[in-house]
């Protein structure tokens, strides 16, 4: 866990740390994937296309969302 450790709070993205930018790329995914199910609504022909991008933009929030748990943790294990 000392690699996760190193990773989130060693490594900086201008002056945040990796943990805080992974956590806002996780909740932008989150926001991108409700965004394109409610843009559904708006555009019919779009229905198709939607559910499979919303799906796909959902697996890789959950992919973000795990690192960021595992880089939050390893501080504490």
């Amino acid at each position: 866990m000392g690699f996760f450790s190193d990773l989130a709070y060693g490594t900086y993205v201008g002056p945040l740390p990796m943990i805080a930018v992974v956590g806002f790329i996780t909740y932008g995914l989150f926001l991108l994937a409700a965004g394109v199910m409610i843009s559904r609504r708006w555009f019919k022909r779009f229905t198709r296309t939607a559910f499979k991008l919303h799906r796909w933009i959902a697996y890789v929030g959950l992919l973000s969302a795990t690192f960021h748990l595992l880089m939050g943790l390893s501080n504490y294990v």
